[in-house]
């Protein structure tokens, strides 16, 4: 009989722990700063992607803590496991490689290139005409097919952010800076050069941010709750509502 109420109260502890991780399990989501879509400030995390996340996995019993770090930090610690969720990359052949990502994006980039104003150098989508020109990348950013795909016959100087590339083209150290507009735009205006620095057209690309996973199999669970919230919540428009709120454009 011992043995028999024993072997129950096994059984019923390992429910326990079967069900706890489910309904008070805490999520790290990790990324670095991208104006409108993830932010630290003084009370906190804000932006696009906090909003989203706590509206879409609060409600099914995940607590979300955020933590801010170098974009190239952020994605290594996904990768490995040390992060539960990476907040806000593109999706590319290599990344997918990396990470599972989920099935919809949730915002949508501009890529452009920047240039002291009054410059000569012309863009009209024809990288002829970009041949020689000391062309600033970021670190670890993506650029979309087309830019990858002429990356060997450009000149590139990668710089470790925006307001870096920024300060580099104003000061003449380089002649192109390749960067998304809503990156770009307040660093712009906060580094005081919006009167000589200008955005070219076209656009490099369109390219689409998505939450992404670890590609380990215990994160198929989280990833297809998530996508179905996502899911949800565009199709009862509060996503949209929530990238108006933030200024943030979406697909």
């Amino acid at each position: 009989m011992c043995s028999n109420f024993l072997r129950r109260l096994s059984l019923a502890f390992c429910c326990v722990l079967l069900i706890a991780p489910l309904s008070a399990r805490e999520l790290l989501a990790v990324g670095s700063n991208f104006p409108g879509v993830f932010e630290q400030n003084g009370s906190g995390y804000s932006g696009l992607a906090t909003s989203v996340l706590r509206q879409a996995l609060e409600p099914l019993g995940y607590q979300v803590r955020f933590e801010l770090h170098p974009w190239a930090r952020a994605q290594h610690m996904v990768a490995r496991g040390e992060g539960d969720i990476l907040i806000g990359p593109y999706k590319n052949a290599a990344r997918e490689q990396l990470f599972a990502f989920s099935a919809r994006p949730f915002y949508r980039d501009h890529i452009v290139f920047y240039r002291p104003r009054g410059r000569g150098l012309r863009w009209d989508g024809d990288y002829q005409q970009l041949l020689g020109r000391r062309i600033g990348v970021v670190r670890g950013w993506v650029y979309g097919a087309h830019f990858d795909s002429r990356r060997e016959q450009l000149k590139l100087v990668t710089v470790q952010g925006v307001e870096n590339g920024l300060k580099m083209l104003g000061a003449g150290r380089l002649d192109l800076l390749a960067s998304n507009q809503r990156n770009t735009q307040p660093v712009l205006v906060a580094l005081g050069l919006a009167d000589k620095l200008e955005q070219l057209e076209p656009p490099i690309d369109l390219q689409d941010g998505y939450f992404a996973f670890p590609r380990k199999g215990r994160y198929g669970p989280l990833r297809e709750e998530l996508d179905r919230a996502l899911q949800q919540m565009i199709e009862q428009g509060q996503l949209a509502q929530l990238a108006a709120d933030w200024q943030v454009d979406i697909p």
